[in-house]
């Protein structure tokens, strides 16, 4: 039976892949520290225990219809709220959009903005825009970057490509490299953008940013920035993409938003209601609730943020300790998320058994069966095979666990030839 092209053409996930292999071993009863996936275990990361009781008593008090299509008032009320406390962030309830969790507004941000053949610029490594401008048939352009500036695009990187530009696609906290944009690297690239929509002409489509800050609640010692913060004249041209999915390990709860200019977060409104995409009620209920118990909120994020980079730390660290005693490794210095960038560039050795690695990905899998612990290689995030650079994931191993994969690691490398 005939597919359509978009179903034919469309990649599978190398997480998935990656998560398969992880699966089978288990089945043979292996233990396997798995740093690929960006969730939490719950059982070492609940979520708060008041938002779990507000959940519970919406479900009891019947709030179980539909919500309106864009999220209950009360909730885009309270989000606006905490973006102007938290993020001095100044927005109105008509422009939030509450959706289930943020891949929904992503997705509504490219078939609001973006036709087919449009220019959509994101820098490679980044999660899933390389996916989002396939099904929307966009004309993609991967800036590639470098450990040098964190894997973050430079200004100078982008001005090339921003001509004729729908879309620009930025995201910092960055998934996947737990690293951030300093202020000045940031107001440069606004300032490109400013200027590039200052040569538009009328009815021509202004070059947008879709700024994905779903980890802004999660950094460590450093300041977040945001466009429309440092330039307040990108007010109309910037739709944000956050939630509470990560700040509060409450990936499963699935209540996300964006924000932005009311003209396109209007158009956002319904093409998520098209795919009833809203999050469910009660969980907005509760959400509405607790995000504005400051005492509550910082009690959880001071603990919780004190936990993720400890374990990122730790990990950086053993890295950190390998590089030195002559492995080739490296790390970056976390910064936010829950994730670390490592390298491990054995390209071209060969394992005890004869294989040679000629991948990252074949060192991904080498580690999972040599040292039980499993990352997921940039490629997978849009770089190509010459990028020996991996993301670690936190959220799902405990303090010790990562302790204990250090030497894992360490004697599995030294097997190699």
């Amino acid at each position: 039976m005939s597919v359509s092209v978009l179903a034919q053409t469309l990649k599978g996930s190398e997480i998935i892949k990656i998560g398969n292999e992880i699966n089978e071993l288990k089945r043979q009863g292996q233990q396997i520290a798995n740093l690929t996936i960006g969730d939490f275990d719950p059982a070492i990361y609940p979520i708060p225990d008041e938002l779990r009781d507000g959940i519970i008593e919406a479900y009891q008090d019947n709030q179980t219809n539909y919500p309106p299509a864009d999220g209950i008032l009360d909730l885009r009320n309270q989000v606006a709220a905490f973006l102007a406390k938290h993020h001095n962030i100044q927005v109105s309830a008509n422009e939030v959009l509450i959706s289930s969790g943020s891949r929904p507004i992503i997705y509504s941000i490219f078939l609001a903005l973006v036709d087919p053949g449009d220019k959509v610029i994101y820098p490679s490594p980044s999660w899933n825009n390389n996916h989002y401008c396939h099904i929307t048939g966009a004309l993609e352009v991967q800036i590639p970057t470098t450990p040098e500036n964190n894997f973050l695009p430079k200004a100078a990187d982008l001005a090339p490509h921003l001509k004729g530009a729908t879309l620009l696609c930025l995201c910092s906290p960055q998934n996947p490299t737990g690293t951030m944009f300093e202020k000045a690297d940031l107001e440069e690239i606004c300032d490109l953008v400013i200027a590039e929509n200052a040569t538009r002409t009328q009815g021509e489509k202004p070059l947008y940013i879709m700024y994905d800050q779903i980890y802004a609640m999660l950094t460590f010692g450093k300041k977040h920035f945001d466009p429309v913060t440092l330039r307040p004249e990108l007010k109309d041209y910037v739709v944000y993409i956050d939630g509470l999915s990560k700040c509060l390990a409450a990936t499963g709860v699935r209540v996300g938003w964006g924000f932005g200019p009311e003209s396109v977060i209007s158009k956002m409104k319904s093409i998520v209601g098209h795919m009833g995409a809203w999050a469910p009620k009660a969980e907005q209920v509760a959400a509405a609730k607790y995000i504005q118990a400051d005492e509550q909120l910082h009690n959880y994020l001071d603990t919780f943020k004190s936990r993720i980079q400890d374990s990122l730390n730790t990990l950086y660290n053993g890295f950190q300790q390998l590089k030195s005693e002559g492995f080739a490794v490296d790390a970056i210095q976390p910064m936010g998320a829950i994730y670390l960038t490592i390298k491990v560039d054995y390209v071209g050795k060969t394992t005890p058994e004869g294989d040679v690695l000629s991948t990252p990905a074949d060192i991904n899998f080498y580690l999972i069966k040599a040292a039980r612990v499993a990352l997921v290689p940039f490629s997978a995030f849009g770089t190509g095979d010459d990028v020996a650079w991996f993301r670690a994931s936190v959220g799902t191993s405990t303090l010790e666990d990562i302790q204990g994969m250090i030497p894992r690691i360490k004697e599995a490398l030294s097997l190699l030839k």
